[in-house]
């Protein structure tokens, strides 16, 4: 008979997902209510108005879309996009190619505007090129995972508007751990996973629109014979090519009308409504502040443990840090894979490698979520310091973690000062 299943207990300090707060999971176990209960959509209502503070928008459109963070953004690109638009891809990533392909899938013409891995795109480049392309939509990470830098957004909403683009931004690993402002920079539409700093399961993508986009969205509806007849059905616009993805049926599914789109994920919905509950008790500002203030810990333990990070530091994520691996492992295939297997083996911890030119290169070590606290951060240092040394490399003793309890000493404010307005 085939036992119970039951994971092994670790501690994910990757760069996601991350270990769901008991919180969250709790909430989980909830009983399941039918898809039109009076319970199941007030829950609905509830979670999108703290989704709302979350994403610091007024949006009315701030919804979920059940699946992992990769439904929200394939959602929101094949619902803005049709076959022969243009849209420009600022792209210092893996994640910046995802949002290409992923156009291109839709039938765009994608022009991307690369940065070299380790640092973030010049928007003076971004203007340029939209100004010559003039698209429909321009899709950006906010943080890219494969190499921790966050792109600052402040100017790129401008940029959008000037020429009568869409600013679409994938948020799945700075939201709820990086200062992310909706409405103050001018976002049309974003997305997000729970796994990262919101401290949840993967399996729902929260997304808020702006009316902008949502009337771009609503011009593609269109009829289903006999389920619906909506007044704009024959406005100008190809039909979205997805029907799960379809953004114009989402939001008719959670907005008054309740027109049945598909059976809620219900656990999900607990959950992500308990992701939102949990950060607004923190607060949006103090959890971003959390976030840098044990990533600065991180860092500084990694440094002191004589690693080298990798990337410009300015744009550096608040919650994955990636740290070259030493040049004496780096010279076997498999030295810095048996360094992260043994810590894993013998402490529990996770840690990440890294895509394309990076693997094996560097790891990426993830501060977020529930993982965002001292113990965790001290424990991963002083087990890498271990692993570290029997695998040959020469480490300072106690470098790591004291650097880290050095950092913890420098006052939260010096630490959290520049946050306002940062990326």
């Amino acid at each position: 008979m085939t036992s119970q299943i039951n994971p092994p207990p670790r501690l994910l300090m990757g760069p996601g997902p991350v270990d769901a707060d008991p919180r969250v999971l709790r909430a989980m176990a909830a009983p399941l209510v039918g898809q039109f209960d009076p319970f199941m959509t007030d829950t609905m209502t509830e979670t999108m108005g703290l989704w709302r503070e979350v994403w610091r928008t007024a949006n009315e459109q701030t919804f979920l879309v059940d699946g992992t963070s990769r439904a929200g953004i394939e959602a929101a690109l094949v619902s803005l996009l049709e076959p022969g638009d243009d849209v420009v891809v600022p792209s210092f990533g893996r994640f910046g190619q995802l949002l290409a392909e992923i156009s291109e899938r839709a039938g765009a013409r994608v022009h991307l505007v690369e940065a070299e891995w380790g640092t973030v795109v010049d928007p003076d480049r971004v203007a340029e090129v939209v100004g010559q392309v003039r698209p429909r939509v321009v899709a950006v990470v906010h943080g890219d995972t494969s190499t921790t830098m966050a792109q600052p957004l402040e100017a790129l909403g401008q940029i959008a508007r000037d020429h009568d683009a869409l600013l679409y931004v994938d948020a799945t690993a700075t939201l709820g751990g990086n200062v992310f402002e909706t409405d103050a920079w001018g976002i049309d539409v974003a997305t997000a996973g729970l796994q990262k700093c919101l401290g949840g399961p993967s399996g729902s993508a929260p997304v808020t629109l702006s009316e902008r986009a949502a009337a771009r969205i609503r011009s593609r509806r269109h009829v289903e014979a006999g389920i619906r007849a909506d007044d704009d059905a024959g406005a100008a616009g190809r039909r979205i090519a997805s029907n799960y993805l379809d953004l114009a049926q989402i939001m008719d599914y959670w907005g008054p009308r309740r027109l049945n789109h598909h059976t809620e994920a219900t656990s999900m919905l607990y959950a992500a409504r308990e992701c939102a509950r949990l950060i607004g008790a923190e607060g949006v500002g103090a959890r971003a502040a959390r976030h840098a203030r044990h990533g600065a810990a991180m860092v500084a333990g990694l440094r002191g443990l004589g690693l080298e990070t990798f990337g410009d530091d300015r744009f550096r994520m608040n919650n994955v840090v990636a740290v070259r691996i030493p040049d004496r492992l780096r010279a076997d295939p498999g030295g810095g894979d048996a360094v992260r297997a043994a810590l894993l083996e013998d402490f529990g911890i996770e840690i990440g490698t890294s895509f394309g030119p990076l693997h094996g290169q560097v790891w990426r070590v993830g501060v977020m979520g529930t993982g965002a606290r001292r113990d965790a951060v001290l424990a991963t240092l002083a087990g890498l310091e271990h692993v570290l040394r029997r695998a040959g490399a020469v480490v300072p003793a106690g470098g790591g973690v004291d650097a880290a309890l050095a950092a913890y000493d420098t006052p939260a404010d010096a630490v959290s000062a520049g946050l306002e307005g940062d990326r």
